[in-house]
Formats: C-alpha cells, sequence, structure tokens
C-alpha cells in the first residue's frame, strides 16, 4: 500500500532498528517502547487486520508467533515471560492498518494493560 508507514519501512524507504529479517516477516524495535523489549513483528505482505485475512494469510501468522518464539529466546525474555500482542481497529488500539505484532518483555506486564 503506497502510504502505509510498515510498507515503507519493509521496502528500506525508511529506516529502522531491524532486530530480525526473513521472506516473510520485519521485526523491528518499537520507537515508542512500552517494555524494555517492544519488538514489531510485521509481516511483509499488506493485510490491514486479521480481519482481512485468507487462507495463506493464517499460514503467515503461524510463521509470525515462530518467528515471536525465537525471538523471545534470542532477547532473553522467555523464561520469566513475554506477551504477543495483535490490535485490531480503531477501539483495539490499531494505529497501523497493517497486521503486526508487538513482542512485548524484559518487567512484569501488567493486565489490563495500561
Amino acid at each position: 500500500m503506497e502510504n502505509c508507514i510498515f510498507c515503507k519501512i519493509i521496502k528500506g524507504e525508511i529506516p529502522c532498528s531491524k532486530v530480525y529479517e526473513d521472506d516473510k516477516v520485519l521485526a523491528f524495535n518499537d520507537i515508542n517502547p512500552e517494555a524494555p523489549v517492544h519488538v514489531l513483528i510485521v509481516p511483509k505482505t499488506h493485510v490491514r487486520s486479521i480481519m482481512d485475512l485468507n487462507e495463506d494469510g493464517y499460514l503467515l501468522i503461524s510463521h509470525v508467533f515462530k518467528v515471536a518464539s525465537k525471538l523471545a529466546k534470542d532477547l532473553n525474555i522467555d523464561e520469566k515471560g513475554f506477551r504477543v500482542v495483535n490490535n485490531i481497529g480503531e477501539n483495539g488500539g490499531q494505529t497501523v492498518p497493517h497486521i503486526h505484532f508487538h513482542l512485548l518483555g524484559g518487567r512484569l506486564l501488567q493486565w489490563p494493560p495500561g
């Protein structure tokens, strides 16, 4: 999508602090972290939200969770726990209309989130 900030980051038009990349996803540090570890895992295919997924998209989301697990181990947040968050729509807190997942850890995370 032409004006999507995540699509521009994926294309390299906007810099990011890359943590991981493969042919399906890009993971980078959030510029406004909510925890000591706050990584965004962004599929390279532009899909607005989980409400717009097709069968291939469901396979992609499985890959996202595989990457989240790997990154949690690599970033040493797997022992005490972490959170993977996906916001959907305005009321759900989605601020970028490109499906993405927040990997949060490195401190005690409260519920409900603030």
